[in-house]
């Protein structure tokens, strides 16, 4: 398989045709389980069940080279299916990351104003340059190319940190491509799958735009 691309396809099919741990590292932004549709509409595939869940990170694990680090978002009302899945798959959960916005995603019980990730952990990894796990927010992406799309300011960090400088980042749930577009600033290799024709589509244009990297860091 060939690196610096996005494939689409679901990643439960297409993570199996990929090398044991051919990957430096994970990071993702799965379904949440919650059935979201944005103001507009949008919904994101495989976000009213979690079939997909065991075997996704099951295959993660497998495909992370040892002494690595997975950083995924994820759903708070489902922790208990998430962590599950976690550990069923080797991973060991070393971290939590909070993510304050200066806006409000939306209003129930509470006003919803961050985002939550966990750092997992193949083997015994190890960091040259933590990471505070309380990290704002500080761009708005507008949700243009996609209804749950990441500022790629909050991503940059975690590239730098967690994988190495000529290392390939993984992200089975790609989306509009944000955590490769990250990637590929950073110099580093990417692996994206996306099983949404719509956003692969999105994704694809957004990485052939400029095909050179640059030197950016974060903000």
């Amino acid at each position: 398989m060939s690196i610096s691309t996005i494939l689409h396809g679901d990643c439960v099919n297409l993570l199996p045709q990929m090398e044991t741990a051919s990957v430096d590292f994970v990071l993702t932004d799965p379904p949440y389980l919650v059935s979201y549709k944005s103001r507009d509409g949008r919904t994101i595939s495989n976000d009213r069940n979690d079939a997909w869940l065991v075997p996704a990170f099951a295959e993660m694990y497998r495909v992370l080279v040892s002494d690595a680090f997975c950083l995924t978002f994820y759903g708070w009302p489902h922790a208990d299916r998430f962590m599950s899945a976690f550990r069923s798959a080797g991973f060991r959960p070393v971290g939590h990351f909070a993510f304050p916005k200066p806006y409000v995603s939306s209003v129930g019980h509470v006003r919803c104003q961050h985002e939550s990730a966990y750092l997992l952990a193949k083997g015994n990894p190890k960091t040259s340059a933590p990471l505070s796990d309380v990290i704002p927010w500080s761009e708005n992406t507008g949700n243009k190319l996609h209804p749950t799309q990441k500022p790629t300011s909050v991503l940059r960090p975690f590239i730098e940190s967690y994988c190495p400088p000529s290392g390939a980042v993984l992200d089975p749930f790609a989306g509009s491509g944000s955590t490769l577009e990250a990637a590929r600033s950073l110099g580093r290799r990417y692996i994206g799958i996306e099983i949404d024709a719509r956003f692969h589509a999105a994704a694809t244009r957004r990485l052939t735009c400029d095909s050179a990297p640059s030197t950016a860091k974060a903000n």
